[in-house]
């Protein structure tokens, strides 16, 4: 480092006839220079840094817009989304109404058919007991008659004798006459 700063000192030390070099004397620097070389630097940097500035500034409001278009369409996203929600939610609310109104349905018609199964076997089985009732009904009878049909044929049998057959054959054969006249 001390290096750097001898060679600042030798070149201020150089003589100025001529040549170019710096005047590490502070107190002993020139105004006008200083004027000079600002208004230099202002004339010619005026229009570099005003460019540079005017670039940053468009990109900077470039930026702000895209992001503001991004912010809007983002903003317009949200709220299609949010309508898409609450569509939905009214959807699941519907379906869910018309699932428990569809069950309570099915529930009812169910429990209606199984009352109507219930009474038509109800039905099925008093007209089967009454059948087989009448079923039952019907052989004692025939039995009855069958036996009744013995008993006076045996009794019959016993009892007539061929004059008296012979008489009994003969009346029915007159009432059956006087039927047909």
């Amino acid at each position: 480092m001390k290096n750097v700063t001898d060679s600042f000192v030798s070149l201020g030390h150089w003589p100025s006839a001529g040549s170019f070099g710096f005047n590490t004397d502070i107190l002993a620097t020139n105004l006008i220079n200083l004027s000079v070389v600002l208004g230099v630097l202002v004339f010619f940097g005026k229009g570099v840094l005003s460019d540079l500035l005017d670039n940053r500034k468009q990109r900077i409001l470039n930026t702000i817009r895209n992001s503001e278009e991004l912010r809007g369409g983002a903003i317009e996203q949200l709220e299609k989304a949010r309508t898409r929600l609450r569509e939905v939610e009214m959807e699941a609310d519907k379906f869910r109404v018309n699932g428990y109104s569809e069950i309570e349905r099915e529930r009812f018609n169910f429990l209606n058919s199984t009352s109507k199964t219930l009474k038509q076997l109800e039905n099925y089985k008093n007209e089967t007991i009454h059948f087989e009732q009448q079923r039952a009904i019907n052989q004692v009878r025939q039995r009855v008659f069958q036996q009744a049909l013995q008993g006076a044929l045996g009794t019959l049998s016993s009892c007539l004798n061929n004059e008296l057959h012979l008489r009994t054959i003969r009346a029915n054969i007159g009432m059956l006459g006087a039927i047909t006249d």
